[in-house]
């Protein structure tokens, strides 16, 4: 089975406990631990100390997204430095980035996401690789939703894989509407993301899908079969180049 699992906040917003409790039974090898609002944040930072090792042993991956709405970037950026000692990648949206050398404290756990197009900034390769040439050791997630959102002929999200397939370590699945509302893939968005299937499944993939407690094995099963398409590569020569790069 492929590396998936979900984001604590697609499945119970704030509470990051029930989420963990919904996922227990689901065949989801992995998480991300989501403090998307820094009010949750001294919450899930005084748990994890108690809660990771048996995470760690229920979680092939773990991961934490960090807050996208603060006052005081330097102490965020402390805080979060006690999840990088972790050894846990820290996603980051680039658009809340302001004193970018406060930023490389987190070294390789600094893991940027690409934006969605209500974002001023992060969207496309262009606009990531001014981010990289500052902080050379971040890595990257992918939003494949967010790329489509952007484009949705997927160019910019070719372009954003071919440029730094190197820095890949996660990926967030799901579909996002015009207002960045994250839901379960449509056909049509499974149909865009086909193409990016083998190179996804290489790493862990977050889904990001505001679904029902009832819907989550079966979006995990949903994902597992996208994950496992595989398109003849002389059918999506850009996609050809990637892998072919990977292997």
């Amino acid at each position: 089975m492929a590396v998936i699992g979900f984001s604590t906040g697609a499945i119970a917003f704030d509470d990051f406990a029930s989420a963990l409790q919904l996922l227990e039974p689901t065949r989801a090898n992995a998480v991300e631990l989501s403090a998307l609002r820094a009010i949750e944040l001294p919450i899930l930072l005084s748990a994890l100390p108690l809660r990771l090792k048996d995470l760690r042993r229920r979680y092939e991956y773990i991961s934490f997204h960090a807050p996208t709405n603060f006052s005081d970037e330097r102490t965020l950026v402390g805080q979060l430095k006690t999840v990088a000692d972790m050894e846990m990648n820290i996603i980051v949206h680039p658009d809340t980035i302001r004193d970018i050398s406060i930023w490389k404290e987190l070294g390789n756990r600094l893991c940027l996401e690409n934006m969605d197009s209500r974002k001023a900034v992060g969207r496309t390769a262009e606009e990531l690789r001014s981010f990289y040439e500052q902080l050379p050791e971040a890595t990257l997630c992918f939003d494949i939703a967010h790329a489509r959102q952007v484009d949705s002929s997927m160019t910019e999200g070719l372009r954003i894989i071919e440029e730094f397939r190197a820095r890949l370590v996660e990926v967030h699945l799901s579909e996002v509407n015009s207002k960045g509302k994250h839901f379960s893939m449509s056909f049509a968005a499974k149909r865009a993301y086909e193409p990016f299937a083998e190179i996804l499944s290489t790493v862990p993939v977050i889904l990001e899908s505001v679904v029902g407690n009832d819907e989550i094995v079966r979006e995990i099963a949903e994902t597992e079969r996208l994950l496992a398409f595989r398109r003849p590569r002389s059918n999506y020569s850009g996609m050809s180049r990637i892998t072919t790069a990977a292997e």
